[in-house]
């Protein structure tokens, strides 16, 4: 049951940012965007060292023979992503120029898919860390993979309002923009279930399964979130975003993880 809770918690975060629609206004202003976007750079760079990195490590012991497997992962996680990116036709919101190969899908279906990219690397997070606990691994706790599940929760509601209020703009009704973009979180729980598949009981892999998710999810930051949050003026508000971000997650999982 708690495996089940953790796993949908993200999704459920997505949902709530997306039912925003049903009461803001037809946009979000760029000031509130870049905030937003910063905030869920800082929540996922410090779930990467603090929830996947540093049990990594941990679990694989000292010394460089040891360590390096993990280093691939990571790297591992990074090219996964650019790989996805580049075969995915996708645009995001605040771009009016697609990615990916070209695709006559709609430019609303192309936004969706951007923020399901996003989200895969986030299901992966989840998921391996509560594979982890599943398999009994001492380095990660219930407490630590719940804490992990909140914190994608929370980062994940901004993302939900992100893409919701421009797909109404786009001219989709309220009702219609609220479930598709709920409808981008469920990317989450399936790649999350994925992975505890593919992980089964094998822990060798956890400590590379651990730093790939990593690497996953640091591409998504550095490619996408931290250039969309200092883009234009007042850039500042989006590093703050990111301090708030990363303080909170980090709170999460040191302190009560």
């Amino acid at each position: 049951m708690e495996t089940f809770i953790g796993l949908i918690v993200p999704f459920l975060g997505t949902a709530t940012g997306a039912a925003m629609v049903l009461m803001l206004r037809d946009r979000i202003s760029d000031l509130t965007n870049r905030a937003m976007l910063g905030f869920a750079s800082g929540v996922m760079v410090a779930a990467a060292f603090w929830s996947l990195l540093q049990p990594a490590f941990e679990q694989a012991g000292e010394g460089f023979g040891n360590a390096w497997p993990i280093l691939a992962g990571f790297i591992a996680g990074i090219c996964f992503l650019l790989f996805l990116d580049t075969i995915i036709p996708h645009q995001h919101v605040d771009d009016n120029k697609p990615e990916g190969p070209a695709s006559r899908l709609p430019r609303s279906i192309k936004m969706i898919l951007a923020v399901a990219l996003h989200n895969i690397p986030e299901g992966m997070a989840v998921g391996v860390v509560f594979a982890g606990v599943i398999n009994g691994n001492a380095n990660l706790t219930l407490s630590g993979a719940l804490a992990l599940s909140i914190g994608m929760a929370i980062q994940n509601i901004p993302e939900g309002a992100i893409i919701s209020v421009p797909l109404r703009n786009e001219g989709k009704s309220r009702i219609k923009s609220f479930l598709w973009g709920a409808m981008s979180g469920l990317v989450e729980p399936v790649a999350a279930i994925a992975t505890i598949l593919f992980l089964g009981e094998n822990a060798s892999t956890m400590p590379v399964l651990l730093s790939f998710a990593a690497g996953a999810m640091l591409y998504v930051v550095v490619e996408e979130l931290i250039p969309s949050s200092q883009a234009g003026k007042h850039s500042n508000i989006g590093t703050i975003g990111f301090a708030i971000g990363f303080v909170l997650m980090m709170t999460l999982d040191v302190v009560i993880g």
